[in-house]
Formats: structure tokens, C-alpha cells, sequence
């Protein structure tokens, strides 16, 4: 019986061995190259930069807060928060002056601060000598609560912050011929009115000057003024000035139908 030939056994195909990469040859900083690129780096440069930064950074925040008055904070009228007498007060809190302790402040004496008075609230008018203190146009406000002249206009004779019967300045005056010409009902209803007119006529005047003072970058409240108790029960009634009397007139007569 024939034999089959023995089985051939095949080799596997020797695999070729990859080889590894080589390791990446790190590049060599020559001696004194370190040093040559250390001398080559100057800080002056970075603050330059700075510098320049700071300096735009301050013009354009100068031309914010003052409202594109100036570049370089040369306001003339800084804001409160930027002037120190402001910080003092703060500080220092608000002082409590009577009319006597107030008059002391009035510019005579330099070495003071000059304060007027509006509505019981002192303010600081140091910045403007020249126009409350001696020999100015406004001297009369100075060391002193004028209300009642703020709105009479009789700066001399009304220094006092006394308001009753200011309101008669805006109140017609009666005259029988001209009044007879309403019934006496009508010419009731008529006076209720104009007072009431005059009131707020009054009331408008001196919130203009208050709402002055107060929103003025120039001026700093530094506090109020400190008066006796029922000071204005035991006062007598001031006469309305000349000045303000002159500019009160007579009722209109009323035109009837047709006429111009």
C-alpha cells in the first residue's frame, strides 16, 4: 500500500522590524545666545506703554466727568466728590449755626469761610468773594438767612428768613370803582383765588434760588441754621418793602361783549 508524502511545513515570512524613530535632535541655544537675547530686552519699553495707557486713560476720563469741558481735569467747577472742602464736611458732618454764630461768617474776617444761608441751609460761598463778600453785589446774603429778600428783592431791608406776607406783592389791589364791577360773591371767589396764586407764586420764587444753591457744583452745604424756639410767634410782621409794593396793580375790568 503506497504511503502519502509527509506534509511540507511552510515557515512564516520573517517580519522586517520597524525601527523607531528616532528622537527628534533638540536644537542646541548656542553659548552667549541666552545672554545676547536678556541684553537685547529693555523694561523701558513695557513702561512707555504703560505710561501711555495712563495718560489716555486719563484725558478720556477728564473729558467724562467734566462734560467735555477739558482734556486735563482743569474744571473750573469740579464735581463735589472731587473737592476737598467737600470731603471735610462730609467728614466733619453737618454744622448747626445760630443766626448770631452765622453773621461771624459773613467775609469780614478772611481767615473764616464765607457762608450765606436759603430756607435754613448754610452754604459755603468761599469760591466767589468777590461777589458775597464786603463790597460785593451780593454782600447783603452773606452771614445771614435772606430768604424773604431772595424773593421781595429788597436785598438791604428783608435779610431775614421771615416769609410771612411776602405773598402780598402778587395780590391786586382793591379799588372800590374797579371792584364794583363784580358782585360781592364773585369778588370773594376772586381773592380766594389770587391768594392762592400768590402762595405758590411765592413758594416758586425762592425754590428757584434753593434749587440753585443746592445743584451748584460751586457751592458745598455745610449745614443748617439753628433758630429759638416760637422765634417767629414772638417777631413782629414785617411791612411789605417798597420795592415790592411798587410792582402790585390794580384788577383788570373785565370787557363786555364787542369791546377790544
Amino acid at each position: 500500500m503506497a504511503q502519502s508524502p509527509p506534509s511540507v511545513r511552510q515557515r512564516k515570512p520573517q517580519e522586517t522590524p520597524v525601527e523607531a524613530p528616532e528622537p527628534e535632535l533638540r536644537k542646541v541655544r548656542k553659548p552667549g545666545k541666552k545672554l545676547d537675547d536678556e541684553d537685547a530686552y529693555s523694561p523701558y519699553l513695557d513702561i512707555f506703554r504703560v505710561l501711555t495707557f495712563l495718560f489716555l486713560a486719563s484725558c478720556g476720563l477728564s473729558y467724562l466727568v467734566s462734560g467735555g469741558e477739558t482734556w486735563s481735569w482743569g474744571m473750573k467747577n469740579p464735581p463735589k466728590y472731587l473737592q476737598t472742602t467737600w470731603w471735610k464736611s462730609q467728614l466733619r458732618g453737618p454744622l448747626y449755626l445760630t443766626p448770631t454764630e452765622l453773621a461771624e461768617f459773613d467775609g469780614t474776617d478772611e481767615t473764616k469761610p464765607l457762608y450765606l444761608a436759603i430756607n435754613g441751609t448754610i452754604y459755603d460761598v468761599s469760591a466767589n468773594r468777590r461777589t458775597y463778600g464786603p463790597g460785593g453785589s451780593y454782600h447783603f446774603f452773606a452771614g445771614c438767612d435772606a430768604s424773604r429778600a431772595y424773593v421781595t428783592g429788597c436785598f438791604a431791608e428783608d435779610r431775614t428768613v421771615d416769609m410771612r406776607g411776602v405773598e402780598e406783592m402778587y395780590l391786586p389791589l382793591d379799588d372800590p370803582e374797579v371792584d364794583a364791577h363784580w358782585s360781592r360773591e364773585e369778588l370773594e371767589q376772586m381773592r380766594v383765588a389770587e391768594l392762592e396764586s400768590a402762595h405758590r407764586r411765592v413758594h416758586e420764587a425762592l425754590k428757584h434760588w434753593v434749587d440753585f444753591f443746592s445743584k451748584s457744583t460751586k457751592y458745598q452745604r455745610v449745614g443748617y441754621v439753628k433758630l429759638p424756639e416760637g422765634w417767629l410767634e414772638h417777631s413782629p410782621m414785617r411791612k411789605l418793602c417798597d420795592h415790592a409794593a411798587k410792582g402790585r396793580v390794580k384788577r383788570k375790568i373785565p370787557q363786555k361783549e364787542g369791546e377790544t
